[in-house]
C-alpha cells in the first residue's frame, strides 16, 4: 500500500504524503495522485500548504550567488569592443554581428551556473516508520550546518519515555545520535564521524528508551521508524 492509499488519520498517511510531495521524493505515479488531491481537496491542499510554510525555512542555508566575474568580462568583451567608426551605424552586417555578439553573451551569463555550478554540501532526507508502530518522522540531514532536522508527523512517546536517534551503517552496530527533544520540530547537532558516515548514506531510526535515553549505549526498546537516508 502506498502513502497516497494510506490516508488514515491514525498513520498520518495525508500528512506525510503531503510533506514528501512538497519535499519532491514522490515517485512520478505518486507526485501525479498528489496533484490531482490538491486540486480537488481542499484539506489535503492545506496539508501541502503547512509542510511548505513549515520546510522552507531550509533555504535559507543555501544564500544567493553572485554571478562569477569573468562572466561580466566576457560580457563587456562582447559588446564594448571597439568605438564604431563612422558610418557603421547604418551597417546591416554591424548590427548583426552587435546582435549576435550579444545573445551569445546573455547565453554565457545564463548557462554559467549551470556549467560551473558551485559546490554544495549534501543534502539527504528520510522518510522513519515502521509496520505496526503510528510513530512517524521526517528527517532532512544538513551537511553545512552539520545537524539533523526532524519533524514529528505522528505517534507519541509513552509516559516515562523518550525517543533516541540511532545511525545504523550496514552491520556495524547503532551509534546513538541523542535523544530527540519532545516537540514538533527538532534540530540535532552531530558529530564530524557520524557526519562523514551519513554523506555515504546510512539508515535512521527512532528507538523507545527510557527517560534520559538508552543506558546501554544500544537501543533497549523497540524500533518504531526507520528510513534510509536519500539524496534531495
Amino acid at each position: 500500500m502506498t502513502l497516497a492509499e494510506d490516508d488514515g488519520p491514525e498513520s498520518g498517511g495525508d500528512d506525510l504524503f503531503a510533506a514528501e510531495y512538497v519535499l519532491g521524493v514522490l515517485a512520478a505515479d505518486e507526485r501525479e495522485i498528489a496533484s490531482r488531491r490538491i486540486d480537488a481537496d481542499a484539506a489535503f491542499a492545506h496539508l501541502v500548504d503547512v509542510w511548505e510554510a513549515r520546510l522552507s525555512p531550509m533555504a535559507d542555508a543555501y544564500p544567493e550567488t553572485e554571478p562569477p566575474i569573468r562572466v561580466k568580462e566576457a560580457l563587456d568583451r562582447r559588446l564594448f569592443v571597439a568605438e564604431p567608426r563612422a558610418g557603421l551605424w547604418s551597417s546591416l552586417a554591424f548590427w548583426r554581428g552587435l546582435a549576435a555578439a550579444s545573445v551569445a553573451a546573455l547565453a554565457i551569463y545564463i548557462a554559467e551556473p549551470y556549467l560551473n555550478p558551485p559546490a554544495e554540501p549534501p543534502r539527504l532526507i528520510a522518510s522513519l516508520a515502521a509496520d505496526g508502530s503510528d510513530v512517524r518522522y521526517l528527517a532532512v540531514y544538513d551537511a553545512a550546518r552539520r545537524e539533523v532536522g526532524l519533524s514529528h508527523v505522528s505517534g507519541e512517546r509513552a509516559a516515562g519515555k523518550d525517543f533516541e536517534l540511532w545511525m545504523i551503517e550496514g552491520k556495524n552496530a547503532p551509534v546513538s545520535m541523542g535523544v530527540i527533544p519532545a516537540g514538533q520540530t527538532a534540530r540535532m547537532t552531530i558529530s564530524p564521524a557520524v557526519q562523514e558516515k551519513l554523506a555515504q548514506g546510512a539508515v535512521l531510526a527512532v528507538s523507545l528508551e527510557p527517560t534520559g535515553g538508552s543506558p546501554t549505549g544500544q537501543p533497549t526498546g523497540p524500533v518504531v521508524a526507520a528510513g534510509d537516508l536519500k539524496s534531495i
